[in-house]
């Protein structure tokens, strides 16, 4: 049965580095599931960034759905996996699922829920099923302020909820403030 741990924090507060180093600690073979898509300037040097920092020994997988097939696909035997963002995997889909949103409606914003819950799960039942350990990075979108775009507030809703759905099966949790780890579980 493998592992699945939890990073959660506030933008730039280091979850992203802590994840690399916990990963690194584990050691095997590592394949780094990249979410983003570099849609303009600066999504393209937050990438760039982030491929020089990590390990050259590390096999990337550029996807935000059907992460479990094309892991398989990709090698199944590999002993831990960095998933590095939830949040923006969510941007990705919502992104894919309106075209309109001023006019969004209740049934579109349920499809965006039921595509990211849906991947999530089949994210935790693959941890469950392989021996291996998925390292999970997402941004925590609840500390703030409510948003004031409902387009922000869908966003912050079904981020809450696939994180609560990963900390719950998680073994192990973690909040970074300020690159500092706190154990949540």
């Amino acid at each position: 049965m493998g592992k699945l741990v939890f990073v959660t924090g506030g933008a730039r507060s280091g979850k992203s580095t802590f994840a690399e180093e916990y990963a690194k600690k584990i050691g095997g073979p590592v394949i780094y599931v990249a979410t983003a898509i570099a849609f303009d300037e600066e999504m393209t040097n937050r990438i760039a960034k982030h491929q020089a920092q990590r390990p050259k020994t590390w096999k990337t997988l550029e996807a935000y759905l059907d992460i479990p097939t094309k892991l398989l696909l990709l090698n199944p035997n590999v002993k831990t996996i960095l998933l590095d963002c939830i949040t923006v995997l969510i941007n990705n889909v919502m992104m894919d699922e309106i075209n309109d949103w001023e006019n969004i409606t209740r049934e579109e914003i349920n499809l965006i829920e039921e595509i990211v819950i849906s991947e999530v799960q089949s994210l935790i039942n693959y941890t469950r099923k392989n021996n291996v350990t998925m390292v999970v990075v997402t941004n925590e979108t609840g500390s703030g302020i409510v948003p004031m775009y409902h387009s922000s507030r869908i966003f912050r809703d079904v981020s809450g909820r696939a994180n609560q759905l990963l900390a719950t099966a998680a073994n192990k949790a973690y909040l970074l403030v300020s690159s500092l780890p706190v154990t949540l579980k």
